[in-house]
């Protein structure tokens, strides 16, 4: 019989596939939104500027999202839940595609799908450089980790991490608001994500061998001064592979943040997002053709038992 991580990779390629070829449902019937409407009315009843009320929150959404996972049971129906792949890739190339046309305009209306920043003044090579970082940093967030969290604990633990991530995306962000009450949410997410964001700057290494050095150096030397300990990891390794540099000052709204400079080389263009989508692929391959060699030899070994 196949071994258990045996059937979970085979449900992990098939969330990919189905991930790739079938639309992404409407918010009013994809369970994630339900999640986010759910978390969003017990913020109302629960909110007070103290962790102890964001660590219950933070406790609920989780036992929602394992609670969920088990009752789902299937790998692959909540990993394809949990995936935002496509969607990512997909809402890259547009705005590559606007920034291609001059679009300048469009191409700030739609960013916001992608990142929180203000984008009211941000010319083309900003813009081009945000939808790398956000390529990178949520290669992590919307693939790789829900891929690793599935592998180690099936259909629970893709929605469980999908649902720390969520909350880490409504809460766990820096404002007067959340400081406090979004930590749990922050931090929990800091360390489901821990594993994953190095697994894929490894991935993004493999896929890109004549950069690997300067991959490293931008991984070693520039992410750890970002302010999240993974998307410095992750976008520090994309801006190695394509040789441009990412970070800088970004404006929030009201607020300012002077972000490092991750990577050496040009501002990024409409064609790197591009390259940065092809370059993610790339990592996604070798990372399933490890996984496919483990399971392999994983077989091996249990015949010759």
């Amino acid at each position: 019989m196949a071994s258990t991580l045996a059937k979970r990779m085979a449900a992990v390629v098939a969330a990919v596939i189905l991930d790739r070829f079938t639309p992404e449902p409407p918010n009013r019937w994809h369970p994630v939104a339900w999640f986010g409407t759910a978390m969003t009315k017990l913020e109302e009843q629960l909110w007070l500027n103290d962790r102890a009320r964001g660590l219950l929150y933070t406790g609920t959404g989780v036992t929602i999202g394992a609670a969920a996972g088990t009752l789902v049971g299937s790998p692959t129906a909540a990993l394809t839940i949990a995936l935002g792949t496509e969607s990512l890739r997909r809402t890259a190339t547009d705005i590559a595609d606007l920034l291609l046309q001059d679009d300048l305009s469009a191409a700030r209306s739609a960013l916001p799908a992608l990142v929180g920043r203000d984008p009211s003044e941000l010319d083309s090579r900003s813009i081009a450089a945000a939808v790398v970082e956000s390529v990178a940093e949520n290669s992590v967030d919307a693939t790789v980790a829900p891929i690793f969290w599935t592998l180690v604990a099936g259909a629970p633990g893709a929605l469980t991490y999908r649902a720390i991530n969520t909350m880490d995306a409504m809460v766990g962000h820096r404002s007067d608001r959340y400081a406090r009450f979004g930590w749990g949410s922050a931090k929990l997410d800091d360390v489901a994500n821990w594993l994953p964001a190095r697994m894929f700057a490894a991935a993004v290494m493999a896929a890109a061998p004549r950069q690997r050095s300067s991959v490293l150096s931008a991984v070693r030397s520039d992410g750890p001064a970002h302010p999240s300990p993974n998307a410095g990891v992750a976008e520090a390794a994309v801006a190695g592979a394509l040789s441009v540099e990412l970070g800088g000052t970004l404006r929030y709204g009201r607020r300012t943040e002077h972000r490092p400079l991750l990577g050496a080389g040009p501002r990024p263009t409409a064609t790197t997002i591009e390259q940065a989508n092809n370059l993610v692929d790339r990592a996604l391959l070798v990372s399933a053709a490890t996984g496919m060699a483990i399971l392999i030899v994983e077989r091996a070994v249990r015949k010759d038992r």
